[in-house]
Parts: structure tokens; C-alpha cells; sequence
């Protein structure tokens, strides 16, 4: 396994992460299509990531209704000191007004109750999970200053936020004297370099780790899809459309990303994996699984070393247009001074 300082604290992290989303919802929708794995299965998972070398574990209260972060707690025991423990606030977790969002009253109340499906004293990243436009950001920054003084968070991050969001964030920790985010978790592969535009150069210029969500893309790139359909009718992307992704462009990338693996002798997922892991600014890769098979494949992502042939050819393939306003500002290279 290889590790990566997380952004600017002195802490390392595996570049593949374990995502427990599967764990956890049997019988309850969506969660019944994304995995439902019960303790047994998670334990089996766990195991493997661990003795792998994994070190970073994330989950969220939300997933499963708090039954994903419950098994994970279960199956960890004392194995618990081993790992990078994550999660998440900010979904709705109740029928009251007041359960959800980033409010002082709720970031609170969710850390507790997080921290005791967890059977842990402390969460080693504690990440808003996305944006809460009605609460000061503030507010939440002085409730999440106030739980790492008393030692129940370790580090903040923040998922699915915009840069101008994270910079809003980051400003009011700067003028207030609060605790800072160090990581951003954020929706990136082949079939989605969204980032590559704004939330990538910011997270490099304020130094903060980059975590990365469905390198996938919803299991698009895991090999199993096709023009003519899927070869797994389970499969999560043929149950539920998510992320989305343009089909017409898609289809490209997944033909390139096939001519890829098959120069190397390998799966299409772990080509797709690979190419998130080299691209510039990335710190670790969030894998998912349902079986070991999948999460041995994930894992061995590290070990494929993409040449430039193969990383141009996935680029083209996947190159997004050029957004307003990048086209009319022109290329950093075009600042150089001129030689004569």
C-alpha cells in the first residue's frame, strides 16, 4: 500500500480508502441496491482492506439510516486503534424540523449519536457532508472547534462543496481563530472531471487533502457496461443512475478505458482507478465493495503503473469541454514572457 500526507496536517493516509456504503439497509430502498451487507460480510471486508494496509475507513450517518455506521462500529472493535476513522453530518436523520442540516443543535447531536453507533470516543475526520445554505458558516465551525477542543474530532473536512463554498469556509476559520477543513471529499473519475475546473486548483492552493468518491462512476466504469447493455443486471448502475453521467461521451471513454486494460492484461475498474490515482492533487481513492473479489481488484489499482501512452489516451477520451470563463482567460503558460 502507499500513503499520502493529508494535506497539511502530519498525517498519512492509504491512496485507497475503504467506503462502507454497502454495509448496512437490508430491505430499505436505496440502500438494498447499493449493498445491505450485513456484519458478517462487513467484518469480511474490513479484514481484508486492513491486512492490505488500508488505514482510512469512511462512512456517513446517513447511509443505512445509521445502520452502516452501527456495523462498522460492531466489526471494528479493537481493531478500532488500527484505522482513520470518517464520517459525515448533515442529512436528514428524523422526522423532526431540526434533524439535519449544519446548525449547532444538529452537528452536536449528530456527532454523539455518531460516536455511539461507533463505539469509538473520538472520529479522526469529521466532514460536513454538503452545504447548508440557511446556517452561518460560523455557526458551524465554532460547533465543530468546540468538539475537537474536547477531543471528539480529530481533524474537519467537508464533501460535495463548490470552491467559492469551502473558500466561504475557510475565510471564517481564518478571521475567527476556528478549527480548519484539511480535506474536501468530492465525485471524480473519467466520466465526471467536474473538479478539474475550480475545486481542484483551490484545494491545491489551500493545501487540503482530496478525497475522491466513485472513481467509477457508479460502477459505469467497472468493465460490466456497454452500447449493447450490462453483463450484471445486479450491478448498482443498472438499479440506480448515479452519478450521472453523459452516455454519448461515455460510451468513448469506456471503449479507450477497455483498449487500455487490455494492453496491460487487466480490469477495465482497475485501469479507471489507477488513472484517478496519478492525476495531479489526488490524496486517496474511496473503493466500495459487495465481495472480497471486488475489493482485492480495487486494491490492486496501486500496483498498475499507467504509461504516458495510456494516460494521454484515457485523457482525449475523457476531456471535457473548456468551460467559461478558462477559454477567454487563456492558458497559465500564455503569461510566460516572451523569448526572443
Amino acid at each position: 500500500m502507499q500513503y499520502e500526507q493529508m494535506g497539511a496536517t502530519g498525517v498519512f493516509v492509504s491512496r485507497i480508502a475503504l467506503g462502507t456504503m454497502t454495509f448496512g439497509g437490508a430491505g430499505t430502498l436505496p440502500w438494498s441496491l447499493v449493498g445491505a451487507l450485513d456484519d458478517k460480510a462487513a467484518d469480511e471486508l474490513v479484514g481484508l482492506a486492513l491486512d492490505a494496509g488500508v488505514n482510512l475507513i469512511d462512512t456517513a450517518d446517513m447511509y443505512a439510516a445509521g445502520a452502516c455506521e452501527g456495523i462498522l462500529g460492531r466489526v471494528l472493535g479493537p481493531r478500532r486503534q488500527d484505522v482513520l476513522l470518517a464520517t459525515k453530518v448533515f442529512a436528514r436523520m428524523g422526522t423532526g424540523p431540526n434533524d439535519l442540516g449544519l446548525s449547532r443543535l444538529w452537528v452536536t447531536r449528530a456527532l454523539e449519536n455518531s460516536l455511539r453507533r461507533l463505539r469509538t470516543d473520538h472520529i479522526d475526520l469529521y466532514q460536513i457532508h454538503s452545504f447548508d445554505p440557511l446556517t452561518p458558516v460560523e455557526e458551524t465551525l465554532a460547533a465543530l472547534d468546540d468538539a475537537v477542543r474536547q477531543g471528539k474530532i480529530r481533524y474537519i473536512g467537508a464533501s460535495n462543496l463548490a470552491a467559492w463554498q469551502m473558500m466561504k469556509f475557510l475565510g471564517a476559520s481564518q478571521t475567527r481563530g476556528l478549527e480548519s477543513f484539511v480535506s474536501q471529499q468530492v465525485y471524480y473519475s473519467l466520466a465526471g472531471r467536474d473538479i478539474e475546473r475550480e475545486i481542484l486548483p483551490m484545494a491545491a492552493d489551500r493545501k487540503l487533502a482530496t478525497l475522491v468518491w466513485s472513481p467509477l462512476a457508479g460502477g459505469f466504469l467497472s468493465g460490466k457496461f456497454d452500447r449493447n447493455g450490462t453483463s450484471d443486471d445486479t450491478a448498482r448502475r443498472a438499479l440506480a443512475d448515479f452519478p450521472p453521467v453523459d452516455r454519448e461521451r461515455g460510451w468513448d471513454i469506456v471503449d479507450e478505458l477497455r483498449a487500455v486494460a487490455a494492453r496491460h492484461g487487466v480490469s477495465a475498474a482497475r485501469v479507471a482507478i489507477a488513472w484517478t490515482l496519478a492525476r495531479p492533487g489526488i490524496t486517496s481513492v474511496i473503493v466500495g465493495a459487495k465481495r472480497p473479489g471486488q475489493l482485492t481488484e480495487n486494491l490492486a489499482a496501486t500496483d498498475l503503473a499507467l504509461t504516458d501512452e495510456d494516460l494521454a489516451d484515457l485523457d482525449a477520451a475523457s476531456a471535457p469541454p473548456t468551460p467559461y470563463p478558462d477559454w477567454a482567460q487563456g492558458a497559465p503558460e500564455d503569461r510566460l514572457p516572451l523569448h526572443t
